[in-house]
């Protein structure tokens, strides 16, 4: 086991656990006075996370494509299925996160777990605890992660705390005008006219497992909805290929309009009946737009647990 201890996100690696995983390391090599802790990310980055890289001067995290035998804290993720290879045979040191905990572990071990909108926001609420200053930079690229997760404070999941984290992020960034600098980042995730209909669907993709088996759910936000419409069928084709490929019991994608505020579900599935109950909607097609809908973590997964794990 090496003697680094690697701070890490999720697989399909978004904008916030990168972030945070370089805010922490970060935050710990400052308050012990070390190097060891070292980002790193569970695969490839996306779009909106290059750009939010390159803009603030950071360069990415190598890729830990497997991480056993490693030393670990895990960042806005808890659940294993979530987690690199080899999460079995890694020792996990701390978690910070902000989703519904599903986590077993042999040893007593750090956990912070705020019901907040981003894991960028509770790391900053530690530097700030610790009376530790960032700079400039630092404090652009958790903005982005905390903009980008509350869906520029759309999203049901976006607390007071979140806001004010928000207004003092913008500040220290020297950001004048934080929604319209979300709106770039926005514009930024929804071009996906180069990306494949795979790599659309697993830009932001998590596995949950459910008592009827497991689910794969992505989701992308865009301004526009009307961007995706002459690849429907192309996106459901890759869906079900999916699914068949990776012995899911269902795949969806939704896509978000974050100005309309809505969300257009795209569904491959062997049980249509739970799906339609989860849901609330009847499908067609396997496609269904239901006006409201922002939130995976807050409105879209609750009511799958409800229904998936009878």
């Amino acid at each position: 086991m090496s003697q680094s201890i690697f701070i890490i996100g999720h697989k399909s690696p978004d904008l916030d656990s990168v972030a945070a995983a370089i805010a922490y390391a970060d935050l710990k090599n400052k308050l012990e006075n070390t190097s060891k802790y070292a980002p790193r990310v569970a695969g490839e980055i996306n779009r909106e996370t290059k750009y939010a890289l390159e803009k603030f001067g950071f360069n990415a995290p190598e890729i830990l494509a497997n991480a056993a035998s490693e030393n670990l804290i895990l960042v806005d993720h808890n659940e294993a299925i979530q987690s690199s290879d080899g999460i079995a045979e890694a020792k996990i040191l701390e978690i910070i996160d902000h989703h519904k905990v599903d986590f077993k572990y042999a040893e007593p071990i750090k956990v912070l777990i705020e019901p907040w909108g981003a894991s960028c926001s509770i790391i900053f609420n530690e530097f700030k605890k610790n009376n530790i200053a960032f700079d400039k930079n630092l404090a652009g690229l958790m903005l982005s992660a905390v903009l980008v997760d509350t869906v520029i404070t759309k999203s049901p999941t976006c607390t007071e705390i979140d806001k004010t984290i928000i207004e003092e992020l913008s500040r220290i960034a020297e950001i004048d005008d934080w929604k319209n600098f979300g709106m770039e980042i926005f514009k930024v995730r929804a071009s996906v006219s180069e990306l494949t209909a795979e790599q659309i669907i697993k830009s932001d993709f998590k596995d949950f497992n459910y008592k009827s088996g497991k689910v794969g759910i992505g989701q992308v936000e865009t301004v526009d909805l009307n961007d995706f419409g002459a690849r429907e069928d192309e996106l459901m084709k890759a869906l079900v290929d999916l699914k068949n490929k990776e012995g899911y019991q269902g795949v969806i994608l939704f896509i978000t309009d974050i100005i309309q505020e809505g969300s257009k579900f795209f569904v491959a599935i062997d049980d249509l009946e739970k799906m339609e109950e989860a849901l609330g909607a009847k499908l067609e097609n396997g496609k269904v737009y239901i006006p409201g809908i922002i939130s995976r973590k807050k409105q879209v997964l609750p009511k799958f647990s409800e229904v998936f794990d009878k």
